[in-house]
């Protein structure tokens, strides 16, 4: 039994040496030191020794023991500070290496333009105001003195979500909530999504983009109107922008008008990008109506305002020469690069 006790000490030490990793050492581990293991099929035996020779047997076998578990605990912390030794090897950086070239990204086009635009009005006063893009139909249509029966209403053109919850579908939204909230004067404009149910094509989306703008005080004209929408053209299109109004027709505003800029391509020559016309039609305004002014908690008879409106995307393929809103929105990297 002694004999046998050296022979499993020998190999036992023979085959840790040998080890090389992790689920082997506890093969053997079991194999050795196991209920079923040969150092357990050894001690099993002992009960055909005599008085005397179990002591020394037992403490023989718990020596093997002892030396088996303390080789296991040896060569698994050196499996593991090996280990440890080659992934440092294979994650060591070379700092003399170039680094890798990062690409900077950069403002989407569309992001460009407005914020262009808005830092156009913030320098005339006016404050950047944001609102819900889910709206109430009083806020989208009623507060706005749309008509019950308008065809703006319809489902054919408005996201409804309920009979009476929707996707907003001008940022004028915005405006009934500053006037309700704030007292005048009040100068903001406010960008942001709009929604209509609208086929997309080159020049058409069901989400886009608008900035409305507000102005309310004592004694406002249509002359003041007309001047702060020159000077944003002006900036936005070159200084030698003309401008004219074309009377229109706007439930919320009266007199309401439609603003064109001469054509900053061809000076109002007529060409491709004007269809030969020599203006562009870039925005609805007009003098806000008393009935909306009275809506929201204003007088009418003591404050009068102005509203002005425009799609963000004309103004964007306008500027930057693109004839196809549906390029703004692809993320096609290599049109976006060009920006």
């Amino acid at each position: 039994m002694k004999e046998m006790l050296e022979k499993i000490r020998a190999a036992a030490a023979e085959q840790l040496e040998a080890v090389t990793g992790e689920g082997e050492l506890e093969a053997l581990r079991v194999k050795f030191l196991g209920k079923k293991g040969e150092l357990t099929a050894v001690l099993r035996g002992m009960g055909a020794l005599s008085a005397e020779e179990r002591p020394v047997i037992g403490a023989l076998a718990n020596e093997v023991r002892t030396f088996i578990e303390e080789k296991i605990a040896a060569r698994s912390e050196r499996l593991k500070s090996e280990a440890v030794s080659k992934r440092l090897e294979a994650e060591r950086i070379d700092v003399t290496m170039p680094g890798k070239d990062i690409k900077v990204g950069s403002r989407h086009p569309l992001a460009k333009v407005e914020l262009e635009m808005c830092d156009i009005f913030r320098s005339m006063g006016f404050d950047i105001v944001e609102g819900p893009e889910v709206e109430t139909d009083y806020y989208n249509f009623t507060a706005l003195n749309t008509p019950e029966n308008h065809p703006a209403r319809d489902v054919q053109d408005t996201f409804y979500i309920t009979d009476t919850l929707l996707l907003r579908s001008q940022t004028s939204t915005v405006q009934v909530h500053v006037m309700e909230n704030r007292e005048p004067p009040i100068r903001i404009v406010s960008p942001g999504r709009v929604y209509r149910s609208d086929a997309v094509d080159a020049t058409h989306s069901p989400m886009f983009h608008q900035l409305e703008g507000l102005v309310i005080d004592e004694d406002i004209t249509m002359g003041d109107l007309k001047g702060i929408l020159e000077i944003f053209s002006r900036r936005m299109f070159g200084d030698k922008t003309r401008v004219r109004f074309r009377p229109h027709h706007f439930p919320f505003t009266e007199p309401s008008a439609e603003l064109d800029v001469s054509c900053f391509v061809c000076g109002g020559k007529g060409c491709r990008v004007c269809k030969g016309e020599g203006w562009i039609e870039i925005l609805g305004c007009g003098m806000v109506h008393p009935n909306v002014l009275g809506m929201s908690g204003i007088d009418p008879e003591k404050y009068s305002g102005f509203a002005f409106g425009m799609g963000v995307e004309r103004i964007a393929m306008l500027t930057l020469g693109i004839d196809d809103m549906r390029l703004l929105f692809e993320n096609d990297t290599r049109f976006l690069e060009q920006f």
